[in-house]
């Protein structure tokens, strides 16, 4: 198995936590989203969507990160990313939903670009944007949390919600977005934070961010 990613890509880091917590070994392939490497024929070609992250897997080349999530349980069904219960299941499924749909696609890095040239707004601007569209949907998710009264995880042990939660969380600090009002989703970053299978999946750790390849150079 082999998942071309990018290091910082929220939907990279996805398959690298659900991987990690299905205990299944990999290969990472980086690429660099800045560099435009996905839009190259030799990635294009393979991925007409010329996204990451792209899991080669089962005799063929797979995309589009929540459908590769579903795809993975159904192949790999022990260490499950959903509960048993149809309605655990089914909140799991809304709140990793709305991150997945409401936020992916406003913060997307093509629209974050587009934003700037053509539409010539500054960084400042752009960090307002995204960090308004992070407070419409997390404010609500944070809300459901504190009703359904969740603990160090959404359920016993992190799933689908957390490996979907994880990543938004780690690009919203980049942007210095403000959690104080938010102590269910901080609660939950810590305790997956906590856990080995988020170390290895987390960006820092990964082969193709630039301070780990500066190490790997020094004599």
């Amino acid at each position: 198995m082999k998942l071309h990613g990018y290091y910082r890509s929220s939907t990279s880091y996805r398959l690298r936590i659900a991987l990690e917590l299905k205990g299944l070994e990999y290969d990472y392939i980086g690429v660099n989203l800045l560099e435009g490497e996905q839009k190259g024929e030799a990635f294009a070609s393979r991925n007409p969507f010329g996204s990451v992250p792209m899991l080669e897997a089962g005799g063929r080349d797979r995309v589009q990160s929540m459908a590769l999530l579903e795809w993975l349980d159904e192949a790999y069904p022990e260490r499950p990313l959903l509960p048993a219960g149809i309605e655990d299941r089914y909140l799991a499924r809304e709140l990793a939903y709305a991150i997945a749909t409401e936020l992916h696609a406003p913060l997307n890095l093509p629209v974050l670009k587009y934003l700037k040239d053509p539409l010539g707004h500054s960084q400042d601007e752009i960090d307002r944007w995204y960090r308004h569209w992070l407070k419409r949907t997390l404010a609500p998710v944070e809300q459901r949390l504190a009703e359904v009264g969740s603990g160090h995880f959404l359920f016993d042990r992190p799933g689908l919600f957390e490996v979907v939660l994880l990543p938004q969380v780690y690009n919203a600090r980049r942007f210095a977005f403000d959690f104080g009002a938010m102590p269910q989703i901080e609660r939950i970053e810590a305790a997956c934070l906590a856990l080995p299978e988020f170390q290895r999946a987390h960006p820092d750790a990964q082969p193709d961010n630039p301070a780990n390849q500066k190490e790997s150079t020094r004599p």
